[in-house]
């Protein structure tokens, strides 16, 4: 505020010497008018009613459900807290928006697996294949011996289906041979998977399920494995013309896997062969190749004489780290 007095100087040359404007000046000496009290709209709760509606929606017998279905329930026992949309503005002022309940995260447990002969572990996944146009698809189901890697069963639907699971994993059992409490069956947590039939199926079968952790692909590796061979096969085309050019695709793919493929996780021998117990004749005979070789021309095995690869005697999802640690040691 400039203070000035008339007599001694005039307003503009004072305002002119500090560079002031002079309707601030003027504007200085109007008593400055009140400030409008704020209006309370007529709609608005009361604290009080604010907090009775959020001790509701918190309640041990509301908390796990969605406002309208809160706001649903209160009508029918004839009471009216608020709107539903209030009860959401209530919530979003206080972040309780999207989940009310503070619960602490769930526990699952590592599947530890164990396989030491064909037929005793199992695992199977789904994936899909990418149909002729953008978002069709075809669905490819696939059973895999885990110790030999030998594909006991297989199949291309239109779609993912508990039923179509159920058919191909008894079917695949009775192929198989399969004893009750002499198999293990693994997979994912997809619907298809934890459905209430095919576990009552394999209870029927005598077969003991497990699955793997929510969003821990490495659960399953060996499903895993066999797809990323089948979609960077040669000749994979990347999208099927019909159904039935997807199923001609799998069962050339799944031929070739079974019987021809030298898989590097059972001593480049063909699941086959180690599935059908035949693979100490293909073992055997890689002994005496490299025998006679060594015999002619020692100097050229310059690590000394060569030793053939054995299958592993068991296979793993998940070995538990004292195991582990137990043969580092004694290595």
């Amino acid at each position: 505020m400039i203070n000035a007095h008339k007599d001694s100087f005039s307003i503009r040359a004072l305002c002119a010497a500090l560079g002031e404007p002079r309707a601030s000046w003027y504007r200085s000496l109007k008593p400055r008018a009140a400030q409008p009290a704020e209006r309370r709209s007529p709609r608005k709760l009361s604290f009080q009613e604010e907090r009775r509606v959020l001790e509701t929606l918190n309640s041990e017998r509301f908390r796990d459900m969605a406002p309208g279905e809160i706001y649903a329930t209160l009508l029918d026992e004839g009471v009216y807290l608020c709107s539903e949309r209030t009860m959401y503005r209530i919530l979003s002022r206080h972040g309780q928006n999207r989940i009310r309940r503070q619960s602490a995260p769930r526990e699952y447990a590592k599947p530890e697996l164990l396989a030491t002969r064909s037929n005793e572990l199992w695992s199977w996944d789904i994936t899909k294949l990418k149909g002729p146009v953008k978002w069709t698809y075809y669905y490819l189901y696939k059973i895999m011996d885990v110790f030999s890697r030998y594909v006991v069963g297989w199949m291309v639907a239109h779609r993912e289906s508990t039923d179509l699971a159920r058919e191909l994993i008894e079917e695949s059992c009775r192929k198989q041979e399969i004893l009750p409490g002499t198999l293990t069956v693994h997979a994912d947590n997809g619907s298809s998977m934890k459905s209430k039939s095919l576990g009552q199926l394999l209870i029927d079968l005598g077969v003991t399920k497990t699955h793997s952790r929510p969003h821990v692909s490495n659960d399953n590796p060996f499903s895993e494995s066999a797809f990323k061979t089948l979609k960077y096969r040669p000749g994979y085309p990347g999208r099927f013309g019909s159904i039935e050019d997807a199923r001609w695709f799998c069962r050339e793919f799944f031929a070739w896997y079974n019987t021809e493929h030298r898989h590097s996780g059972i001593a480049m021998i063909t699941p086959e062969n180690v599935h059908y117990n035949t693979h100490q004749e293909v073992i055997e005979k890689r002994i005496r190749t490299l025998a006679g070789a060594w015999n002619h021309h020692p100097e050229r095995f310059v690590k000394g004489k060569p030793v053939v690869k054995s299958v592993p005697e068991e296979v793993w999802i998940n070995k538990p780290e004292d195991i582990c640690e137990k043969c580092y040691e004694v290595s």
